[in-house]
């Protein structure tokens, strides 16, 4: 294991329990463990009792909806107190513990465990307490909900939302840090199937439980007023909400047209299920996230969704689904007619592009491991007065990580003004890993610097450039103090560096001539870095880039990001790469330890195809490929 590793509890529920949230928390134990971390998984031997939990906890049949995770504890009973305490007197020997949070009715058990490891009692053995929640408060509050969970909220360290919503939320009932990261997919039911062929009326599905705040009895009244469309409601049924939709499912207007399959549906009759209907229905009337756009994507469906919690930054409107307003039965209407032309809903499924499964879990795991970081809690310690008489051209002593600090430190004792910008104010086209094929993009990139008060930049392909990786920085390897170590190799011509001063880091930056690397000037320790760029105009080309990865390779820490640019052409370009050397880049990258942040298999390759075959110069390079890798 890795010097740079760390030692992470991953406290909430898994297999045999079904859900969601199950499949997230497993996923997270499984990709924690790929990224080099000593992961144990705690879990319960028995969890909500049925008045909280009406619906059958445990999957169907035994057949796990994701891989479990081998190191797993099942030591937390609801039924036993003792078990909490017990469980976590024996984390304490961990660096950090991730409690995820569903439901406040669970807060008290949370909080004797987090207590138990010394979590909040200003122990500084203790481990950092990283609250992952998954919603700040219930779809339906209950009295007292909102006392019990600024408890818990304000007894951890960190706590990590899936959107900017939610982490008002948590600021509102006093969590001091927070972070936002989009939830990443953990899809049951493995891969598509192949779809049969359909000549009749478009098919429907509402997936999942049916609970009042997901409004599949505002999609029943719409529907009975659209003639056509058929539709499947696959779920369980919870309670007043579930009486009511089976009850719809009976105007006579609805007649042969909608089945109701009540219980859970187990992962093996996903892919088939969603291979026989055309359009997955997401009518809610409140949301924070779900996997089911991003399951109806992978097997190849639009969605209709409502406009709430994620779902409209994941559908295209009008593209690869359709959002309406929540709860309003008029425009669900409106959008049932068109979707009862069979051709139109064939042309939404025609834009549906599979979804990136790898990078946005690179993207989670960096923004957990910077929130588990024990240095970030650390204040650092002024740089010493230099000796009068020593060489001014000396370097000063010290590791690299201690200078870099102290300049920190320095940045934080002048209290110079800084700009606010956090990774809820970056939008989502901002992308870690992105092709410049287009010169709309640069000028497009330099304009929301200017927007957001970033220092003047003219060189609208250097904005690109910059404003990718500092977006990748502020997302992945911020730890709400900005005290990323980061070197900048780039150039005085790239604006990274004084964009990343403007907000509030402290970089090196570094205009290298001739063969030598930052890790060479600066006698770089290993596994002390959180960031290394090098972008245009000073990144990296088919030479160089190799050498590179492997210096970054061990001076990156565990979660650091290397970003690089790298110039596509044609085959006689020099020093460009086209679609298949970068596949063989990829490739030397994960040899070396690296993940990608970000996607390559959907349309960034297909822009690298063509900016790699529109010059009329066969010895050109004119396309740009910014590329980031985050350090496992």
């Amino acid at each position: 294991m890795s010097a740079a590793a760390l030692r992470v509890a991953v406290v909430g529920p898994t297999h045999p329990y079904k859900g969601g949230v199950a499949a997230h928390t497993t996923t997270l134990a499984h990709e924690l463990a790929e990224a080099g971390h000593d992961v144990t998984l705690v879990s319960w031997s028995h969890l909500y009792p049925s008045r909280l939990y009406p619906g059958e906890q445990a999957v169907p049949g035994g057949a796990p909806d994701v891989e479990p995770f081998p190191r797993t504890v099942r030591a937390l009973s609801w039924a036993r107190p003792d078990t909490w305490v017990r469980t976590g007197r024996r984390l304490r020997g961990f660096d950090a513990v991730v409690v995820v949070h569903v439901i406040p009715a669970v807060v008290p058990a949370h909080l004797a465990l987090l207590r138990a490891a010394g979590i909040g009692t200003g122990d500084p053995s203790a481990p950092r307490g990283i609250a992952l929640v998954h919603n700040v408060l219930p779809h339906e509050t209950h009295r007292g909900d909102r006392a019990l969970v600024s408890r818990f909220l304000q007894r951890v360290d960190a706590v990590l939302v899936h959107s900017p919503e939610q982490a008002r939320l948590a600021h509102e009932l006093g969590a001091g840090r927070v972070s936002v990261a989009e939830l990443p997919p953990h899809l049951p039911g493995g891969a598509p199937v192949e779809r049969p062929d359909h000549d009749g009326p478009t098919r429907l599905l509402a997936l999942g439980i049916v609970r009042e705040y997901k409004g599949v009895d505002v999609l029943l009244r719409a529907l009975a007023q659209v003639p056509g469309p058929r539709l499947t409601v696959a779920g369980e049924m919870w309670g007043d909400a579930g009486e009511l939709v089976k009850s719809l499912a009976r105007d006579p207007r609805l007649r042969d047209r909608v089945e109701v399959h009540g219980g859970y549906v187990p992962a093996e009759r996903l892919a088939p299920l969603l291979a026989s209907h055309d359009v997955m229905t997401l009518t809610y009337r409140n949301a924070t996230a779900s996997q089911n756009v991003l399951l109806a994507q992978r097997h190849g469906l639009p969605v209709l969704a409502s406009d709430v919690g994620s779902f409209a930054a994941q559908v295209r409107d009008g593209v690869d689904g359709l959002i309406v307003p929540p709860g309003d039965e008029e425009a669900l209407v409106a959008a049932l007619k068109r979707l009862a032309e069979p051709s139109y809903a064939a042309q939404l499924r025609s834009a549906v592009t599979a979804p990136d499964l790898s990078g946005p879990w690179a993207t989670y795991v960096g923004t957990l491991e910077a929130l588990a970081s024990r240095e970030v809690a650390t204040e650092p310690e002024p740089e010493p007065e230099p000796d009068a008489g020593a060489d001014a051209a000396a370097p000063p002593a010290g590791s690299l990580r201690a200078r870099l600090l102290a300049n920190v430190h320095r940045a934080v004792a002048a209290r110079r003004p800084t700009l606010s910008l956090q990774a809820a104010d970056l939008p989502d086209w901002i992308r870690a890993t992105d092709v410049l094929a287009d010169a709309e993009d640069s000028d497009h990139a330099r304009a929301f610097a200017r927007r957001a008060g970033l220092p003047r930049c003219a060189d609208g392909i250097a904005a690109w450039a910059a404003l990718g990786a500092l977006a990748a920085i502020v997302r992945v390897r911020d730890d709400g103090r900005r005290s990323a170590v980061i070197v900048d190799e780039s150039g005085s011509r790239s604006p990274l560096s004084r964009w990343a001063r403007a907000i509030g880091f402290a970089p090196v930056e570094l205009d290298l001539t001739g063969g030598r690397s930052s890790v060479e000037v600066l006698d770089v320790d290993t596994a002390s870095l959180d960031v290394i760029a090098r972008l245009h105009p000073g990144g990296c080309d088919a030479d160089d880039v190799d050498e590179a990865m492997s210096q970054a390779s061990w001076a990156l820490r565990s979660g650091g990001l290397l970003v690089l640019t790298l110039p596509i052409g044609p085959a006689g370009a020099e020093g460009a790469l086209g679609p298949a050397d970068v596949r063989g880049v990829l490739a030397r990258s994960h040899d070396l330890g690296f993940v990608l942040v970000g996607d390559l298999d959907r349309d960034i390759t297909e822009r690298m195809r063509r900016a790699s075959t529109a010059s009329t110069r066969a010895d050109a390079a004119y396309g740009l490929l910014r590329l980031t890798l985050r350090r496992r």
